[in-house]
């Protein structure tokens, strides 16, 4: 059964790509986004589709958000100010909160389902990995500001299951792990194979914070957005918390080699390992060591089985940034 499904953040990476999936398979989509990080770009294509209708606004605008809203099943909230890793404490905790609570709020008043997008950045320091979404939360001090985006992340989903239990809301939320694919921003914004591909393209030396020895696992963006139209379209998966993420784990640094090779560069690529105090302006900052999803209940409630290997991911990863910057060549110092 086809839905009207309204999409906080849709001209974003994943909000866009979302609106893809959605739209082929039937159903109608509403777009909100402020562009604040979003692009045009991502969602010209679909502008002029008869089951698509976008409005530029911020959803901190409750009035404007809510009149744009209409009829719609389902709310898929992705807009949020992220990764506060070199600041932006306050931006993070006060968007990132009025957006989910005001997003709640239009789901609510429509009697729609609620779909959240939160990170794996909740599940901080917690040694055990696999993350299982049983697993206790274990942030680090309040005195780095990186930890932040998780505490923001981690009461917007205290604020689902309020509006759950008070409202009769059907919530989901999604933990991500590690997003990358076409249309991922262009910076640290949009993961460290976005950063790494630019340096290759340009023969800079590949930047690793740390020692690179961090581990983390990498979810192709098609994988990533099933994941979401499942829980919009299945009622297993009402009042129930999901890890979204494949389960193999690789090190940064070996990221780094692999990019090194795909792109049939000879020999070992050049790094430049930066200390975390430098990175962070000389305030404290703290990194996960591992970062890894256990997906079986995704997998058993969602039908969550990813298809695009690592390698496969960044190989389509690398011909669609190459052409991105190829067109902006007279910017940098490409090769042509």
């Amino acid at each position: 059964m086809t839905k009207h499904i309204l999409i906080t953040g849709v001209a974003g990476f994943l909000g866009s790509h979302l609106a893809d999936a959605l739209l082929a398979r039937g159903h109608r989509v509403t777009g909100v986004d402020n562009l604040s990080m979003g692009s045009l770009a991502n969602i010209a294509h679909n502008i002029d589709h008869p089951r698509f209708r976008f409005h530029q606004l911020d959803i901190l605008d409750l009035a404007a958000f809510e009149a744009v809203a209409g009829d719609i099943d389902v709310v898929i909230h992705m807009a949020a100010f992220k990764i506060p890793r070199y600041g932006h404490r306050l931006d993070t905790l006060q968007i990132n909160s009025r957006g989910t609570e005001y997003a709640l709020e239009v789901a609510r008043r429509a009697g729609a389902k609620f779909v959240f997008a939160s990170t794996s950045d909740v599940y901080g320091n917690n040694p055990h990995v696999p993350f299982n979404e049983e697993d206790p939360i274990v942030l680090g001090s309040s005195a780095v500001a990186r930890w932040a985006y998780a505490a923001s992340k981690l009461y917007d989903e205290h604020l689902c299951w309020g509006y759950q239990e008070k409202y009769d809301i059907p919530c989901t939320v999604i933990r991500i792990f590690g997003s990358y694919g076409p249309r991922h921003h262009l910076s640290w914004w949009g993961g460290p194979q976005s950063v790494f591909i630019d340096q290759l393209l340009k023969n800079e030396p590949i930047t690793l914070h740390g020692d690179g020895l961090q581990t983390r696992s990498f979810t192709f963006v098609e994988d990533t957005v099933s994941g979401f139209v499942a829980a919009a379209e299945r009622a297993e998966a009402n009042g129930e918390l999901f890890n979204v993420g494949d389960d193999r784990e690789i090190a940064i640094v070996d990221l780094a080699r692999l990019l090194h090779e795909l792109m049939g560069r000879p020999g070992e690529p050049e790094l430049l390992f930066i200390p975390y105090d430098q990175i962070a302006g000389g305030r404290r900052y703290e990194d996960v060591r591992r970062r890894v999803p256990d997906n079986r209940k995704a997998r058993r409630l969602l039908g969550f089985d990813p298809q695009v290997s690592l390698e496969e991911g960044l190989t389509r990863t690398l011909t669609w940034q190459y052409q991105v910057r190829r067109q902006q060549r007279q910017l940098l110092s490409i090769p042509s």
